[in-house]
């Protein structure tokens, strides 16, 4: 997945508001402790981190964007 895809996505589900303030304020156990926009910069994969996000917000990311 691109990045441009992956902040897409991130805006389609939660908001362009929100979805900035989850990407560098909430921190995700699965992505080791970590918010979004560091895991991002220190490499990860796009499409590791949003399934970090689908699986954090199972509620919030509609099954099309999964």
């Amino acid at each position: 997945m691109r990045l441009t895809e992956f902040w897409t996505r991130l805006e389609e589900a939660f908001g362009p508001a929100y979805a900035a303030s989850i990407a560098s304020d909430q921190v995700l156990s699965q992505l080791g402790g970590r918010t979004i926009e560091q895991a991002l910069a220190a490499g990860e994969e796009t499409h590791v981190v949003w399934r970090a996000v689908v699986s954090a917000y199972p509620d919030r990311v509609p099954a099309r964007l999964r």
